[in-house]
């Protein structure tokens, strides 16, 4: 199969389905776009607009096209010399509306009987052979039905056991293989595992056999009928044996493109085991966005959270108590269940373990260094748990046995909730660095440590996906290009935020700084937009309020904030002035960030609408619709040889995008290779440049501190003879002043220039 080119999301879903995407095929494909990456296609639960919540594997979804527009797009895609790749979900299941899904509706009637009950994991001894379903508010079984042959708790329907029939709701009720109980028992009481804290995503036992078949034919189907020539496995790190999971997949799938939704942590490699060609690229985004991070900022940054917690706190700190309190808190019924698994054992110790895991998992004997570093730092944090914790320690280490399984299904819930989560909404310093897969308390990439990121790369997944925005990040790729320019100016941002917390103080500080920096990120923005986020976020953070015990009274001096930025003409003014000073050099790392992630080692996916400027914020806000009828006037304007400015429109970055593209799909001979270019002169710490085999890019960084040291006065670059810009047309070789080169673009990606060109 020829290796893809590059990739374009699409979030298929009711409002836009797999016909609407074979209407935009032209854009694509006139784009450059070589394969089309798509959201699960799985029957979901009535109205979703993800499709991670399936409910039934046997079919595409009708409301998403049905099988018969699946294989007309692939038809049609084909054509035009595109390919598919399908998003997946092995680990779990959709269970809000239980009558939906046969296998958990079956799993209700029959209890342990049922032929599913194999299927999904659960603990019956844990309950009493019942499985608990958190459901009940205060008026308790009170409220419960029978109705239509069901019990009924309002809205929702559950089955009757045959010969459990009655009269009395709450006897027939007793009398079933599931115990319905209040919402607020599911943190330590459940006996099901879910995906992370989700009651209504139950995890299924892929690792047996007929799990597999069943829940994999239709997906099965579409790469042998040809229809799909990619699969994207969303969280592996649920699965009770991942490496098991891809050998079969593999074996299944042929040479089909595989890519695993993995985060890696700092240096942490994907397992070298693992038959599959790379991750979705989150490795890549955390070094693109710290590579055009000023490192002068840190410092002052530092001293400004400090300033605004009281206190100096380290990440690391942070960490530990997110992921402490979610072990004690929405997840403690996991470690309940573990405890159980291990006679004797202390939870408070299994949590601290948890606690201290540095990276989302291990993949024994893989990672059983991570597991030993757990283990020390725990016996470090908590002396009183030493004995304790040793006792766990061959258990967690003997890769069969079921508590050493369950431990590395469990580490990655806590990191995700603990960290991504939590701690990425209480740690304000730079916030465009608190992103999925990234660690905010690195703060920078050197240009010489990117360069041997993507050697790295290129040597051991080049067909590994990167990207700069998905439907997971909590800020899309130009709010946190924009945000970044505050590591330049750090001194201008702590006099503005000094200046809004005195007009519209909160009482929260970090997080105050947290808003205000999404606020300036995403600006302009819709007031309801910016309102949903907030609640989001700061419920997320849990510090002032929380998802659970809303606090009101914060809540409303919240939202009074966020109006004040649309209402209050002093902090609009405010506002502005932050704006004005952090857009235009935003955008120029934008691009920058674009033509990196465009034209490095790996496979570069482009986010849905991200050809133009991404201002989303956390989900739903990156789901929500895109123009592709602006996108298709705007593409055809550059075909035509308009080479916009670098405006609002978004137009500069269209034709970035397209350029970048079409190249890769085009010459893909001119990405073979990767050697670091350097320039030469008084600011050539602002280049970022590398030639890929014949394609060479050039990129700006820092630019306010380019602006402030007089721009690129005797900056130059040595480039081969008879090269051509494909975004201006330009040629340029030999020794290059980059005020000549960028001159039009902050950014430029060179090629061979054709024998008509050099006539």
């Amino acid at each position: 199969m020829p290796r893809p080119a590059s990739s374009y999301r699409i979030q298929v879903r009711p409002g836009f389905d797999l016909e609407a995407t074979r209407g935009i095929l032209d854009y694509l494909d006139a784009l450059g776009v070589d394969w089309l990456y798509l959201s699960p296609l799985l029957v979901a639960e009535e109205g979703s607009d993800h499709g991670y919540d399936v409910i039934d594997h046997s079919t595409v979804d009708p409301s998403r096209g049905g099988p018969d527009a699946l294989a007309d797009l692939a038809t049609d895609a084909a054509a035009r010399g595109m390919r598919l790749i399908v998003d997946i979900v092995p680990n779990h299941v959709g269970v809000a509306t239980a009558r939906a899904n046969p296998w958990w509706w079956d799993l209700l009637t029959h209890g342990r009987d049922s032929r599913y009950a194999e299927a999904f994991d659960v603990d019956w001894d844990a309950a009493g052979g019942r499985i608990r379903l958190p459901v009940l508010g205060d008026d308790g079984v009170d409220a419960l039905t029978i109705e239509g042959g069901l019990l009924r708790y309002h809205e929702q329907a559950y089955p009757i056991a045959p010969g459990t029939e009655g009269d009395d709701p709450a006897e027939v009720h007793a009398r079933q293989h599931y115990e319905l109980v209040h919402w607020t028992r599911a943190d330590s009481e459940l006996n099901y595992r879910r995906f992370f804290g989700v009651n209504t995503l139950a995890g299924i036992r892929v690792e047996v056999p007929w799990v597999f078949e069943e829940s994999h034919r239709e997906i099965l189907r579409w790469v042998r009928d040809g229809l799909v020539d990619g699969l994207r496995v969303d969280h592996p790190d649920g699965l009770a044996d991942p490496l098991g999971y891809f050998e079969r997949l593999r074996s299944e799938t042929g040479d089909a493109w595989l890519l695993v939704e993995k985060i890696l942590e700092g240096d942490e490699p994907l397992p070298p085991e693992w038959p599959v060609d790379g991750t979705t690229g989150y490795d890549a985004l955390g070094e693109i966005d710290r590579v055009l991070v000023d490192p002068r900022g840190q410092a002052p940054l530092d001293a400004l959270e400090a300033r605004l917690r009281g206190n100096h706190v380290e990440w690391e700190e942070l960490v530990h108590t997110g992921k402490r309190g979610i072990a004690d808190g929405i997840l403690r019924s996991e470690v309940l269940r573990l405890a159980r698994l291990i006679p004797g054992s202390d939870p408070d110790a299994i949590a601290e373990v948890l606690t201290c895991f540095p990276v989302y998992r291990s993949y024994l004997p893989t990672g059983r260094e991570h597991l030993q570093a757990a283990l020390a730092e725990a016996r470090r944090r908590r002396p009183d748990l030493a004995d304790a914790i040793d006792s766990l320690a061959p258990v967690l280490g003997d890769p069969e046995h079921p508590a050493a399984v369950r431990f590395q299904q469990t580490s990655g819930m806590v990191m995700a909730k603990g960290v991504e989560d939590t701690a990425f909404y209480r740690y304000s310093r730079l916030t465009s660095l608190a992103e999925v897969g990234g660690d905010p308390g690195h703060f920078r990439v050197s240009v010489g440590e990117f360069h041997a990121r993507q050697l790295w790369r290129l040597a051991s997944h080049p067909q590994s996906m990167t990207t700069l925005s998905t439907h997971d990040t909590k800020r899309g790729e130009d709010v946190r290009a924009r945000i970044d320019v505050i590591a330049e100016i750090p001194g201008e941002w702590d006099a503005t935020l000094s200046r809004l917390r005195e007009l519209r103080p909160l009482g929260d500080p970090p997080f105050e700084n947290l808003l205000w920096q999404a606020i300036v990120g995403a600006w302009p923005a819709s007031r309801e937009r910016l309102h949903a986020y907030a609640e989001k976020a700061s419920r997320e953070a849990n510090s002032s309020t929380t998802w659970t015990a809303p606090n009101e009274e914060f809540e409303a001096a919240m939202h009074a904030l966020v109006d004040a930025a649309f209402d209050d003409a002093e902090i609009a003014g405010v506002l502005d002035g932050i704006v004005e000073r952090l857009t235009g050099p935003g955008r120029i790392n934008a691009l920058s960030a674009k033509l990196l992630q465009l034209t490095m080692p790996g496979v570069p996916d482009v986010y849905q609408g991200s050809e133009l400027w991404e201002t989303s914020l956390v989900d739903p806000d990156n789901r929500r619709p895109v123009d592709f009828d602006e996108r298709r006037v705007l593409l055809k304007r550059l075909d035509e040889g308009w080479r916009p400015p670098i405006d609002e429109t978004g137009a500069a970055k269209l034709l970035v995008t397209s350029r970048a593209i079409r190249l890769r799909r085009d010459h893909p001979e001119f990405f073979d290779g990767y050697t670091a270019l350097r320039a030469e002169g008084s600011a050539a710490d602002h280049v970022v440049a590398f030639d890929r085999g014949g394609a060479i890019t050039v990129v700006t960084r820092l630019p306010l501190g380019l602006e402030a040291a007089g721009g690129w006065r005797d900056t130059t670059i040595e480039l081969p003879a008879g090269l051509v810009d494909e975004l201006t047309g330009t040629q340029h070789g030999g020794t290059v002043q980059l005020a000549e080169l960028l001159a039009d673009y902050p950014v430029a990606l060179l090629r061979p220039a054709t024998g008509e060109e050099q006539s």
